[in-house]
């Protein structure tokens, strides 16, 4: 495993002894469109200094917990290769009763992480559908990566919120729940989140954020970037909306060579959000 130069803001404690662990899986090997994901778990870092430990909306101060950064994955060639480490990695995360954090790196990073858990649901944050059952001839590829939840958690325990892109193929071949971004426009986010968590069937949920889930107004630096998106409140407030059930976090496809620091400092925020809501129920 090789350390990045600097760790997630406020990560002191050790693996032993900590609540939450980051993990960075610098993959980007199926992209299909803009590369460079794979600088996202360091740039990620690199932005968390960029705020208070304390977030005065929970009265968390993160400095007060016991997270720890447990540095990069070495990268690898192969999808396939890349999810068996990284289960094999996050499973004992997992299996310490820990909660697990992982900085992509392209979405399939999030297979392993997913994988890692039993008995559980996914919501995952996406301007995509990501439900191909291969792409390119990869199974483990980013365009798949909610058609490897389903092989994991069931599909009934899989959620897309915010996907405003969806290939025919996609389409007809019985996709899993989603709620797109034209009826979150709508409704409104709370309405609509509210109803993703009753589709899911599963108490435990883990939660994925693409960031091209955000639109690219607010989150430029991402692989596909997709008009008509989130905006980083609406993700916010999901996080929160999801609370005392969420199990795991991640945030994925941040490329930072298309970026001037803002997407990778949104990405950076977002994961302190996630450490501060899941530290209440802790």
């Amino acid at each position: 495993m090789s350390l990045p130069g600097v760790s997630f803001a406020d990560a002191n404690s050790s693996y032993e002894e900590a609540d939450f662990v980051i993990y960075g899986i610098p993959f980007d090997r199926t992209c299909s469109y803009r590369a460079g994901c794979r600088e996202g778990p360091n740039e990620i870092r690199k932005a968390s200094y960029n705020f208070e430990a304390y977030l005065f909306e929970h009265g968390v101060d993160l400095s007060e917990l016991r997270i720890h950064d447990a540095g990069n994955m070495d990268e690898l060639g192969l999808a396939d290769d890349m999810v068996a480490e990284g289960e094999f990695v996050l499973g004992d995360v997992v299996t310490r009763g820990k909660f697990p954090i992982t900085l992509g790196g392209e979405h399939s990073v999030s297979i392993p992480a997913v994988r890692s858990f039993e008995d559980i649901g996914v919501i995952s944050i996406d301007a995509h559908l990501d439900w191909r059952d291969s792409y390119l001839g990869v199974r483990n590829s980013h365009a798949s990566a909610v058609r490897r939840f389903a092989d994991h958690v069931d599909r009934e325990n899989v959620l897309v919120f915010g996907v405003r892109s969806i290939s025919r193929e996609e389409y007809e071949d019985s996709p899993p729940s989603y709620i797109d971004a034209f009826t979150i426009k709508k409704e409104g986010v709370a309405e609509t989140f509210k109803s993703a968590l009753n589709m899911i069937r599963k108490e435990r949920v883990y939660l994925t954020v693409d960031i091209d889930g955000i639109d690219p107004a607010f989150a430029p630096a991402t692989g596909t970037p997709e008009p008509f998106g989130l905006s980083p409140c609406d993700v916010k407030e999901c996080i929160n909306l999801l609370g005392r059930r969420m199990v795991g976090f991640d945030v994925v496809e941040v490329s930072p060579p298309y970026d001037k620091g803002n997407t990778a400092a949104l990405a950076a925020r977002l994961v302190r959000e996630a450490i501060a809501v899941a530290s209440k129920y802790r």
